[in-house]
């Protein structure tokens, strides 16, 4: 279906069908393992915007200053001349960053058409309103769904290029081998001359990067353990939320900051007709966030067959959206 988004649309809110066998597989896997794009029920949404408002968390200022105070060179480096295209945001959340250069295409006049993509309704619908007022000349189309499987209804719903966004280092959530499988997915979901804009979070003192993901105030603890709580809701669990504990890691030698929830004591947990056991001290591993070098983002882009068309960073040089486009 074509959601357009206006003041009186509403964004379809169909069930996550993969949720429980997802779940299930992961919580009978060794080690045991939960799929982070779940985290985003309307409790995770609310927790993730409180989570990107810490001071810890560098990563928003650091994309946000690329946004707000490089958008003329940003356009200009991934907008197609003088050709109407499509702008499509993948995870796009409430889109605070992106809306510095939808202001920007509008203000210029410039022939586009916003399609923003999040496996969230709930996110979706925040979206929508907010644009409605602060853009109301702003051409939407919203998608509810997969990465791929929304691409794929972008590419029927128009035949124009495609601009892909994809940011907020979304890509660090992917292990090394799962981030090169999905650019290799994403070029072939593209065609010839459309452009992609990637974050990558850059390496750098590593008690910066824990800190971001180990606050004092437990929201980040919070964000991983409600998608049990949203486990018990959804699925008929029993998880007993104060026996699990939230630990974080990160090695800087090989970039990878991972979050675990650790049981703490042996225990049963019922979800529907299924028993999971857990040992004392055994590990959920539930995310990881991945920080690159600029040599790891470049053999990413050449292995699955994007060349280069520029890259921007924010101020301090943490963060950089890379340009690339497909072949």
């Amino acid at each position: 279906m074509n959601l357009q988004l206006n003041p009186h649309s509403k964004v379809d809110n169909h069930h996550v069908d993969g949720f429980l066998p997802d779940v299930l597989e992961g919580l009978k896997s060794n080690p045991k393992k939960l799929s982070s794009k779940y985290f985003y029920d309307k409790t995770g949404d609310r927790l993730f915007q409180e989570i990107m408002a810490m001071p810890e968390y560098y990563l928003t200022q650091c994309e946000l200053d690329i946004f707000k105070n490089k958008t003329t060179d940003l356009a200009r480096l991934v907008i197609p001349e003088n050709e109407p295209f499509d702008l499509i945001e993948l995870g796009a959340g409430d889109a605070m960053k992106s809306t510095f250069l939808l202001k920007h295409l509008v203000e210029k006049g410039i022939h586009f058409t916003y399609m923003p993509i999040d496996i969230s309704g709930n996110i979706l619908s925040i979206l929508k309103e907010r644009l409605s007022t602060e853009l109301a000349e702003l051409d939407v189309s919203a998608l509810e769904g997969e990465y791929f499987e929304m691409l794929q209804k972008a590419a029927l719903l128009s035949g124009r290029r495609k601009v892909i966004l994809f940011l907020g280092s979304n890509i660090g959530n992917m292990n090394p081998e799962e981030a090169e499988n999905f650019c290799h997915s994403l070029n072939r979901n593209l065609t010839s001359g459309d452009r992609v804009l990637v974050g990558f979070d850059l390496k750098k003192n590593p008690h910066t990067i824990l800190n971001a993901y180990n606050d004092r105030k437990g929201i980040t603890a919070a964000f991983n353990l409600n998608l049990l709580a949203r486990i018990n809701r959804e699925l008929d669990a029993n998880f007993e939320l104060k026996q699990f504990q939230h630990y974080q890691t990160y090695d800087p030698i090989s970039g990878a900051c991972k979050s675990y929830l650790v049981s703490l004591q042996k225990q049963t947990v019922k979800i529907g007709n299924e028993s999971i056991s857990f040992e004392e001290n055994e590990l959920i591993d539930m995310e990881i966030s991945q920080k690159f070098s600029m040599e790891k983002i470049e053999e990413l882009r050449d292995n699955s067959g994007f060349k280069r068309i520029g890259e921007i960073n924010d101020s301090k040089k943490w963060f950089v959206d890379a340009a690339w486009q497909v072949k």
